[in-house]
């Protein structure tokens, strides 16, 4: 069983920027593939970026150059660093993490980019 706590969310103005964190806590020996999705208002959720055991990160095509994933093995810790952010930005921000074939997910924690 793997249980992942986000944090760092919360209200920003346009082109500032966050630090999410998400970490991984239960019984388990060592967590594959880590990864952050979010859901707008009225949207389906979408993948944002993901990254391996390996430390190879991918970002979709809308955070690229703006998002960072990264992910600190000895502390179970993923983090998604946020930079130049925009309105449509807003969402839950959910981290997922893969463990024997089985996906976990956080409970999410809420960006909101408003002036």
């Amino acid at each position: 069983q793997v249980q992942l706590v986000e944090s760092g969310g919360g209200l920003v103005q346009p082109g500032g920027s966050l630090r999410l964190s998400c970490a991984a806590s239960g019984s388990f020996s060592s967590i594959d593939a880590m990864g952050w999705y979010r859901q707008a208002p009225g949207k389906q959720r979408e993948w944002v970026a993901s990254i391996t055991s390996a430390g190879s990160g991918n970002y979709a095509d809308s955070v690229k150059g703006r998002f960072t994933i990264s992910r600190d093995s000895a502390k179970n810790t993923v983090y998604l660093q946020i930079n130049s952010l925009k309105p449509e930005d807003t969402g839950v921000y959910y981290c997922n993490a893969d463990y024997r074939h089985i996906t976990y997910w956080g409970q999410g924690t809420q960006v909101t980019v408003s002036s």
